[in-house]
């Protein structure tokens, strides 16, 4: 029993972060029915500002929740504006362009945030500061558990009830819905559609900024190609709890984290990748919608 709580809190703090990653694709892909395959990368760059904001100004020398508070934030700025670059120089010129174009173009920022990853930070990897460091650890009994990951869990939780209050509370997610309906009609309406865009891409990547942050945390050693894999789990989760709607992005993603700590728990951990690409396969053929996904129907 105790070995299975264990594994839920390893779980649950994994999947937080995978949620934080695939929020980006569900909103992305709700918007503009695009998959920002960059979007991995971003959440890299997020480390990396946390990493160099932290040793500007040597935060690891006195660890403090506000010292992780302050970097969270700016690696969410940083994040966001590199968010806005992507949406206004690569993908609004091909608005009107063929999905295929939109695709190849996806790759091709990933690929070139990848190699100016390795240009600009080196290809070594990077040891993480550590700008929070909870004294020892919280025992019930024989259970251990980190407060390291117990922090984690609860600051992803807040981000994720922040986005929700945006999305379904404010102006601008009433708008982000509109958009997503429909481009032409919410255009009529008023709505700003180019700016919304923007706006979603930047709230995308603002959470793939903080989710690097945190892994840097938790998880010390980055290096410039660590957004490959997480991205592509995060989209495995985002297409399991059907992309486009939040709720499922973050229920697949604590789905696909719990899958793979109890996989490596009771099993084995060389299957561990593999298994969000047998998730992804076993969706597309019984259930491509997803969990929580709405077949849409196309006029022509």
């Amino acid at each position: 029993m105790i070995e299975l709580i264990q594994h839920l809190v390893n779980g649950l703090s994994l999947g937080a972060i995978y949620a934080l990653i695939a929020l980006g694709y569900t909103m992305v892909f709700g918007v503009l029915q695009l998959i920002n395959f960059a979007h991995g990368d971003v959440y890299m760059l997020g480390a990396f500002i946390g990493l160099y904001v932290s040793r500007h100004f040597a935060l690891g020398d006195h660890p403090s929740l506000g010292n992780l508070i302050g970097v969270l934030v700016c690696a969410m700025i940083g994040c966001a504006i590199v968010g806005f670059l992507i949406e206004r120089m690569a993908y609004r010129p091909l608005r009107k362009s063929s999905r295929i174009n939109v695709l190849i173009t996806a790759v091709g920022v990933s690929l070139f945030l990848e190699f100016s990853g390795q240009l600009l930070f080196g290809s070594d990897p990077k040891f993480f500061p550590q700008i929070y460091k909870p004294e020892g650890d919280w025992t019930l009994g024989a259970l251990v558990i980190n407060p390291l990951q117990v922090m984690v869990l609860g600051i992803s939780l807040t981000l994720m009830a922040l986005l929700q209050f945006v999305i379904f509370k404010t102006r601008l997610g009433r708008a982000m819905r509109a958009v997503s309906f429909n481009h032409d009609l919410a255009s009529l309406m008023g709505i700003p559609t180019d700016r919304v865009i923007s706006y979603t891409f930047m709230l995308g990547s603002a959470l793939a900024g903080a989710a690097g942050v945190l892994v840097g945390l938790t998880y010390p050693k980055i290096e410039p190609l660590m957004g490959v894999m997480p991205g592509l789990k995060a989209f495995v989760a985002a297409v399991l709890g059907g992309v486009g709607n939040v709720v499922g992005a973050v229920v697949g993603a604590i789905t696909l984290g719990l899958a793979e700590e109890f996989l490596v728990g009771y099993w084995s951990p060389n299957y561990r990748d593999a298994l969000a690409f047998a998730i992804l396969i076993l969706i597309l053929l019984f259930k491509p919608t997803g969990l929580f996904g709405a077949k849409r129907t196309e006029k022509v």
